[in-house]
């Protein structure tokens, strides 16, 4: 159960990049939740992998507290969550759909946090430790969102 949470039901076992097919994963099922149900139950998931996702970390590098293995996935589904939640609520403010450029922006500017791993994400990171693998991509994704409604706000304002 521990490693199903994890690898996001396996999704951490695709080859090449499984970072970025947690982040796709999170982000098909992310839009899908908010589209189809409403961003109150994208907050619930959010806070959920969060919670559950570093529990499940601390119990799967438990004989191995220092790694940070590719197939963990369950930080990168948590991160996006986090970055998806800024266009949601934007969006559901103003009683819209959700429309293509936030979602997209979000995973674009996660991937960028996530990989590049500026100030406190490379913090996180560093920590090298069960807590430190879901923190990076938490981090990742507050910034995701943020640099999303820039971009959001300069598009908008400044060139429209």
């Amino acid at each position: 159960m521990i490693r199903l949470i994890t690898t996001f039901f396996g999704v951490g076992r695709l080859p090449a990049a499984p970072g970025t097919w947690g982040s796709l994963a999170a982000l098909i099922i992310g839009w899908a939740v908010v589209e189809f149900v409403g961003v109150w139950l994208l907050v619930i998931l959010c806070a959920l992998s969060i919670v559950i996702g570093i529990w499940a970390c601390k119990r799967d590098l438990a004989d191995r507290p220092t790694e940070d293995p590719s197939e963990i996935v369950i930080d990168e589904v948590a991160g996006m969550w986090i970055a998806l939640l800024f266009p949601a609520v934007a969006f559901a403010m103003r009683d819209m759909p959700m429309v293509w450029p936030g979602p997209i922006a979000a995973f674009l500017f996660f991937r960028l946090f996530d990989i590049r791993k500026p100030w406190l994400v490379g913090r996180a990171d560093r920590r090298h430790d069960p807590l430190g693998v879901m923190l990076d991509d938490i981090w990742a994704g507050v910034f995701a969102g943020i640099a999303t409604m820039i971009a959001a706000a300069l598009y908008h304002v400044v060139l429209m």
